[in-house]
Parts: structure tokens; sequence; C-alpha cells
């Protein structure tokens, strides 16, 4: 109780004096539609399986600029889920948004095969480090309507499943992280709440590929290696997994 009567005294007293980070006018949810969207998607909160450790979860979003308009728990209190997930799920959204255009959605599990040795994206995870303002703050108004990071630029560059972006029937308008479990089960997490939310408008399918052989190069090039769950055989029940061609993905 007492985590959660400290984030209530400090959203209360921030909202009297105005002292809340501000959300951007542009985020495409608000904290409780994030909350409660992830909050059904998430096993340890009363929804569905996964296949991984089915423990709780963060989510992230990100407006279309990049900025941190929305953060959120599946527990009741923010060390109830991973707390080093928090800053993960914020660079898994901002990826997401980062890496997609009107013509071509990409999700963070997509890059994995593109961001090994010898491949075309190596090194893409230095590119972009996550701001240290990301941990600055009272980590008890982590993941509230208060937290330190919300209008913030916080980046960071994640190249495992768990980030996907975010469109509506106009396009683009931001991205969603998630993590707190396996990479594949986080992607499963983030396709539920992404639906959830109805901002899966996407131009074509950024689903995660099981497709690496036993030399690790992925048929597709959008690669994905399997966890050690059943998160596999989730992501084909719900649509969340499948195969490419690097011509599929590709902008018509």
């Amino acid at each position: 109780m007492r985590w959660g009567v400290t984030v209530s005294v400090v959203v209360l007293v921030g909202s009297a004096l105005g002292l809340l980070p501000a959300q951007a006018d542009n985020c495409p949810v608000s904290r409780d539609q994030l909350a409660k969207a992830l909050k059904a998607s998430v096993k340890a909160s009363g929804g569905p399986a996964n296949g991984g450790f089915e423990g709780h979860e963060w989510a992230g979003v990100v407006a279309r600029d990049g900025t941190l308009c929305a953060i959120a728990f599946s527990g009741e209190k923010p060390d109830d889920q991973w707390p080093g997930s928090r800053v993960i799920s914020m660079a898994k959204a901002n990826t997401a948004n980062g890496f997609s255009t009107a013509t071509m959605a990409l999700s963070t599990a997509n890059l994995f095969a593109q961001a090994q040795p010898g491949q075309s994206l190596y090194g893409i995870i230095t590119a972009s480090p996550p701001s240290a303002e990301a941990n600055l703050g009272d980590a008890a108004r982590f993941g509230s309507d208060a937290d330190p990071a919300l209008g913030k630029r916080i980046g960071g560059g994640i190249v495992f499943g768990g980030g996907l972006p975010l469109y509506n029937e106009a396009g683009p308008i931001g991205g969603l992280g998630v993590s707190g479990d396996s990479s594949c089960a986080d992607h499963n997490v983030a396709w539920r709440v992404r639906a959830a939310l109805g901002l899966d408008k996407t131009p074509q399918k950024d689903t995660i590929k099981y497709d690496l052989g036993s030399d690790g190069k992925s048929a597709s090039g959008f690669g994905h290696p399997k966890c050690a769950g059943y998160e596999a055989d989730i992501a084909g029940d719900i649509g969340a997994s499948g195969t490419a061609s690097l011509t599929d993905l590709r902008p018509k």
C-alpha cells in the first residue's frame, strides 16, 4: 500500500501546484487507457498467457516526435515488475516509432537479424543511447502520471521483441514498448495491447518472424530467435508471428 499511497499523494499535490510533467497534446493514449489495456493483456494481472515467465510488465508510449507521453505497469506498485524494464519499455517505444513510416512498419523484433555482426544495421544500438534523465527523480512516481521521464525524449535503441509502432487510419502516430518478460512474450503482450487500443492500422504486418536457421541467418532478413517458453505458439495463435520476404516488407 505504501507505494500506491505515495503515488496518489504526489499526483494530487502535483496537480494542484501544476508541477506534473506535461503530457504531449498529441499522445496516442492516456495513461489510464494504456494501463487498462496492459492489465488485460498480462496473465499476472488477470489477462491471457503469453508463453514466457508470465510476470508483471511495464508499458511505455512515445508520441510521433519521440516524447515519452504515457507510462504504466500491470502490477499494484512499481516494483511488482522488473525495475529495469521501465526504461527498456521506453526505449522499445522509441525504436519502433523511430524506424517506422507511413509506408513501412517495423517492430523491434524485426531489427534483430539486421543488427547482428556482419549485417547492415550492426551497431544500431549505439546510435541512440537512452538519456540519463530516464532514471532521475523520485522512484515512487515511476509509472504514474507524475513519472519524471514524461515529456522527455528518452531515446534508446532496442533490437529484440516488445516494441511496436502505433498507427491510426491516417498513419504513424507513435510507438509502444512493453518489457518485463522474455522478449518474445513482450512482443505478444505488445501485440495484444496495441490491438486493444485500436492503433494497429499498419501498412503491412510487423509480426515477429521466427525464421533463423541453424547458421543464425534469417530467411526474411527480419528474423528473431525463439525464446525458451511457448511464446512462438501463442504468437501464432494471436496472429503476432508470420513470415515475409524482404520484398514483402519494402514499401510498395
